[in-house]
């Protein structure tokens, strides 16, 4: 890793340190995934792997005053999610993770009204095309068909953020490359999660956090993302938008745990967003595994949930 951002093993008093500012409920659940790990390994099983993560997300329970509206966009499943203060002159759009093989609007459901309550918005969340039955670049042309159906209901480009965690944050990064390439307007900004920015598995993060990341295993993301790139290279920009060109591109917001294998294609991400002039900020939360966000009974969840709120707040210009 470059500069600022040069991550290492490190030592066990490191360790120490960075544990003692960690919330008990992060480390509670950073155990419970790592076990639940264990006992339930899918392998490389698409299918399984597809309805364990339904399964699992269905657990959390949904904010009942967040309002829920099923439409179809551009040919795909989508669902509103618009808590009871939202402002209707603007919109999020997101994107699910799951490696681009799994994932729903289901899967993703409580985090999407959470974002409602706490931004104030309503929260489009789109079904894209899955790997893989549809490899690259069927995710990134339904994310980008998505954004162009916003804006043929009216709404303005400053009035929409793109949002994503995981493959959906490397989704929603990609995304606004590709609108820069088709001569569209860039939204107000972008929030990523964890983003999956470098299928190629470059970042040093990938060795140097394996053994501390409780839910995400590189060899398995390996496998996810050769069925997303189907033969293309890894280091293919629309697939790993880390290897594109940056310039130009909207605000971002920058979220990541430190005990992620993907910590680094969240950090170089940062440093070359900053170095091709982009407005972008990154926050990486101690002891955070991978899109903590999604778990609510994590204190750290809502202060990431805030900092997205303050985020939108400024690019949408209240």
């Amino acid at each position: 890793m470059e500069g600022l951002f040069s991550i290492g093993k490190a030592s066990s008093k490191d360790s120490g340190a960075r544990k003692a500012m960690v919330s008990q409920r992060m480390q509670e659940f950073s155990e419970r995934i790592r076990a639940n790990r264990a006992a339930n390994s899918n392998g490389n099983d698409v299918i399984a792997s597809r309805a364990s993560m339904e399964a699992e997300m269905a657990k959390l329970r949904q904010p009942a005053d967040v309002q829920r509206e099923s439409v179809t966009v551009a040919g795909r499943s989508a669902r509103w999610f618009r808590s009871p203060d939202t402002q209707s002159d603007r919109a999020v759009l997101y994107l699910h993770g799951g490696a681009y093989v799994r994932g729903s609007i289901d899967t993703h459901a409580e985090l999407m009204a959470r974002l409602s309550q706490s931004i104030r918005s309503p929260v489009l969340g789109l079904d894209y095309r899955l790997a893989p039955e549809h490899p690259y670049p069927a995710a990134l042309d339904d994310a980008v068909a998505g954004y162009r159906w916003l804006l043929e209901t009216g709404l303005k480009p400053r009035r929409i953020v793109v949002g994503g965690d995981s493959a959906g944050g490397g989704l929603a990064l990609a995304t606004l490359q590709a609108l820069k390439g088709a001569d569209l307007p860039q939204p107000a900004g972008a929030f990523l999660f964890s983003p999956w920015t470098d299928l190629s598995g470059s970042g040093d993060s990938v060795t140097t956090r394996a053994t501390a990341d409780p839910m995400v295993d590189p060899a398995s993301l390996a496998v996810m993302a050769a069925h997303y790139l189907d033969g293309m290279p890894p280091d293919t920009p629309g697939a790993s938008p880390l290897f594109g060109n940056l310039s130009g591109l909207a605000p971002l917001l920058i979220q990541v745990g430190d005990a992620e294998v993907l910590l680094d294609d969240a950090a170089r991400l940062h440093q070359r967003a900053q170095a091709a002039g982009v407005d972008a900020s990154l926050r990486i939360f101690d002891g955070g595994f991978h899109v903590f966000q999604a778990v609510p009974a994590i204190p750290e969840a809502a202060e990431a949930l805030a900092d997205v709120a303050a985020f939108c707040r400024r690019v949408n210009g209240d």
